[in-house]
Formats: structure tokens, C-alpha cells, sequence
């Protein structure tokens, strides 16, 4: 990711915001550029290691996918007057009071949908 000479040319100053910019302490003394530039090359790997590990960010089990898979079944499809409602919502018109609270709710529950299919399609890589 980042080479020792290209972070060996920046002051110390410089690494310390940079190690800042994503969230990373020094190894040592934060005095030395030393302890900041081998934090800068080192955490890429680190991360990676972590991931295989099952440390930290993990990817949920079959199961969890397979009970948000049924989510999305259970919610169903619109129909084609609801598609239709969702479709002149998501254009800007709004219906009156008290059936725009209706009208809102179908919209978030279409964009929960798809949103959790999204997310099943991305765990599922």
C-alpha cells in the first residue's frame, strides 16, 4: 500500500496525519518516524491477517444469510398499484394527510427490501 521511501520523504508531522486519516496509532514512541512509518506498512497485512482470522469485521454464517433470505420472502412483492404508488413516490409526489404516512411506509419498506437483497448479494460473494 505505501512504500517506505515514498514515507520515509514525509516528516514526522506528516505520517502522524496521515496514521490520523485512518485511525492508527503508532507502534512505538510516536517521537520516532520510525514507529509511524512501520505502522503505515505494516496494518494492510495486519488487517488482512485479522480477517482470516475471524477477528474483528466477520462474514455472518449460512444460517444468518438463509434467515435473512427468508426476510425478504416474507415481505413479499408489491403489487402492481403498490410498484406504481412506489414509482410516483420515489418522483416527488406525496399524498395527502393521513394516507402519506401509508404512502411513506410502503416506500421505506421497498427500500428495506431492497436494501437487505443488496446486502444478501454482497454476503453471499
Amino acid at each position: 500500500m505505501f512504500t517506505r521511501s515514498e514515507l520515509e520523504i514525509k516528516t514526522t508531522a506528516q505520517l502522524r496525519d496521515l496514521s490520523k486519516r485512518y485511525g492508527l496509532k503508532p507502534t512505538g514512541n510516536g517521537g520516532y518516524k520510525t514507529s509511524w512509518i512501520v505502522t503505515l506498512m505494516a496494518f494492510p497485512q495486519i488487517a488482512i491477517a485479522q480477517l482470516r482470522q475471524g477477528r474483528g469485521l466477520k462474514s455472518p454464517g449460512f444460517s444468518v444469510i438463509q434467515f435473512l433470505e427468508g426476510v425478504v420472502d416474507e415481505m413479499n412483492s408489491p403489487t402492481d398499484e403498490q410498484a406504481a404508488l412506489i414509482k410516483l413516490t420515489m418522483e416527488g409526489k406525496a399524498m395527502n394527510y393521513p394516507d402519506r404516512y401509508d404512502q411513506e411506509n410502503l416506500l421505506n419498506l421497498h427500500k428495506a427490501k431492497m436494501h437487505l437483497e443488496m446486502a444478501i448479494g454482497l454476503l453471499s460473494q
